[in-house]
């Protein structure tokens, strides 16, 4: 993988990617610290400010960035266009959170200045937190300030971009800060490295249409009118179909004593491009409208994110709760190693178990939401799913199914007990192997 990587390398600034070897937070790991921990002590949760609707208010306290425009107004910004960018799938997600407001209060792809200070900080210029820098990469040379480009996906116009700044990044110190590691043995260095162009680009984002998917994306203005107003929206961020240990978590989160008693759950799965052996997208997305039908919970509300995956632990935690706020949702359910991942050389994780929980309840007052640490739920015998703590106290007998062991009875076509898997999900991803074998 390493060898594959270096072929791919752009620029010779990303040598030291290579040369740093294993992941420093594996190193840290070992020698018994835990890099990104921070203590948390007492109340963590913040103080959910509303506006006239009820709704918890956007990230930055203003009203969501809409950056769509009338057809007037983007046909004269098609017409100043001199050069044109298609879309990799990664850059077509984060168009379409730019113009609908997901990421609020961002304009535009950042530029310089911005993308230096949430590298360093995790900080836009104006001091307000931020997780993950949001940049246009290229590797087209011409491309200056004062250009106005036309950004297609799949050759549809869906926005132009007036670039504003153009830049060479620091890749290296990119990923150190925003990752914690410079190895290619983690995703998204990865992707930095061997993906991304050697330029960034920078400026305000017109949007003409959203860009046309396999599954709907709800806008955040669309999610929010759905939502009820003036109580608890709890989001669940996950990227895998769901089994039923993952709705017995957010189901009793539902319960957790900062959740008012009407609350509500909104399942948020990200749709767009993940680790290369995750399920497709598209598949994820069946597997997410079967269940619906299936347990139609009226607690249980499910909207679509076109978001594009870093793995990148706690700072990716911080990101998934922004967007989340900007949605509409007012909590956020933070599981074990979430948006964690493995070097899949020694199997070793980027991430220790609790960084990203603890990074989360550290940020939580400040970004004026609450956190819902996930359970730990388990089968038994006995008494079905309740708490691990409940279950070791009382002697209970666990059952449990790897992840290995149930993608192997999936393809045997062996049954798959009804306490781990939906029915109705198990039927999508049967259908799914069955049409890879053909």
């Amino acid at each position: 993988m390493i060898a594959a990587g270096l072929r791919q390398l752009t620029t010779s600034a990303l040598q030291p990617l290579l040369q740093s070897g294993m992941p420093a937070l594996a190193a840290a790991a070992r020698a018994g610290r835990r890099a990104f921990s921070v203590a948390t002590n007492g109340d963590t949760d913040g103080k959910i400010a509303r506006g006239a609707d009820g709704h918890i208010l956007p990230h930055g306290g203003g009203s969501l960035v809409n950056l769509m425009a009338g057809s007037a107004a983007a046909e004269e910004a098609r017409s100043r266009c001199q050069y044109q960018l298609e879309l990799t799938e990664r850059q077509a997600c984060d168009v379409e959170l730019l113009t609908v407001g997901g990421f609020t209060p961002l304009d535009g792809f950042m530029n310089e200045d911005a993308y230096r200070s949430v590298v360093d900080k995790m900080r836009l210029p104006s001091g307000l937190l931020f997780g993950l820098p949001v940049v246009m990469d290229t590797r087209n040379d011409g491309i200056k300030p004062g250009a106005k480009v036309l950004l297609t996906y799949k050759g549809q116009e869906v926005a132009t971009l007036d670039v504003e700044s153009r830049w060479a990044p620091n890749k290296v110190v990119e990923v150190s800060q925003c990752y914690g590691s410079t190895s290619l043995e983690h995703p998204a260095v990865s992707m930095v490295a061997t993906e991304r162009g050697p330029f960034y680009l920078g400026g305000k984002v017109t949007g003409f249409e959203l860009p046309k998917r396999v599954f709907p994306c709800q806008t955040p203005e669309h999610v929010r009118s759905e939502l009820p107003s003036g109580t608890d929206v709890v989001a669940f961020q996950c990227r895998n179909p769901i089994h039923r240990a993952h709705y017995e978590l957010f189901i009793r989160a539902l319960d957790a004593p900062n959740v008012a008693s009407d609350g509500v759950v909104l399942v948020h799965p990200t749709c767009g491009p993940t680790q290369d052996d995750d399920i497709p997208g598209i598949v994820r997305y069946h597997t997410y409208e079967v269940l619906q039908k299936e347990v139609q919970n009226p607690r249980v509300r499910w909207a679509y994110l076109p978001y594009s995956m870093h793995m990148a632990g706690p700072r990716e935690a911080i990101q998934h709760m922004i967007i989340r706020k900007n949605y509409g949702c007012t909590h956020f359910i933070i599981g074990r190693d979430m948006a964690g991942c493995k070097s899949s050389l020694t199997g070793e994780d980027f991430y220790g178990a609790y960084d990203a929980q603890d990074f989360a309840k550290a940020h939580a007052k400040e970004l004026g939401m609450k956190t819902v640490p996930s359970l730990n739920v388990v089968f038994t015998e006995e008494k079905g799913y309740i708490t691990a703590d409940i279950a070791e106290k009382e002697g209970l007998h666990v059952k449990k199914l790897s992840g290995t062991k149930f993608r192997q009875m999936l393809r045997n076509g062996d049954d798959i007990p009804e306490w781990f898997a939906f029915k109705s999900v198990v039927e999508v991803l049967r259908e799914h192997q069955q049409h890879r074998k053909q």
